[in-house]
């Protein structure tokens, strides 16, 4: 598989992750917005209030909250949330054998934690395939693996 399309824009960085998904829009749609399901992928994060102007909520670790705002949202089709000073976008496109999931984040600042970031989302969107095949992934094992690629990644682009 490979690495996240990645552009610098003007100030902004973007990068652009395609799945395709042997699942319907539905299915993949539940991974996403239902708390239990979304706990198997990314245990951190939790829907608070879907819908636009509503929130996502971040789970800090220490007892604390980070409530991220829903800045897009259509059933089935976008989730698009603040991710702090950056945005994370992801889109549902369905198609004849299941859909297309897209995730786009924008950066506004370039980091040592953004190939982290990067990393992360790529192993997240892994396991969201691979939990909706019924097949487990050993996401430390992954995230080593790509972790790398994204540091080179980035590089090339500052």
């Amino acid at each position: 598989m490979v690495i996240a399309h990645i552009k610098q824009t003007g100030e902004t960085c973007i990068a652009r992750f395609e799945r395709h998904l042997n699942h319907s829009v539905e299915e993949a749609w539940s991974w996403l917005t239902e708390n239990e399901k979304l706990a198997q992928w990314f245990p951190e994060l939790q829907v608070g209030d879907l819908r636009e102007g509503g929130f996502m909520q971040f789970d800090m670790g220490n007892g604390t909250f980070e409530k991220l705002e829903i800045t897009e949202f259509g059933k089935f089709s976008v989730l698009e949330f603040a991710w702090w000073e950056d945005s994370v976008r992801f889109e549902l496109h369905p198609l004849a054998d299941g859909c297309d999931l897209i995730l786009v984040e924008k950066i506004n600042n370039i980091t040592d934690h953004t190939p982290k970031d990067l990393a992360g989302w790529h192993v997240c969107l892994d396991v969201i395939g691979a939990l909706l095949d019924g097949r487990a992934i050993d996401r430390t094992e992954e995230w080593k693996k790509w972790y790398e690629r994204y540091v080179q990644a980035i590089k090339r682009i500052k």
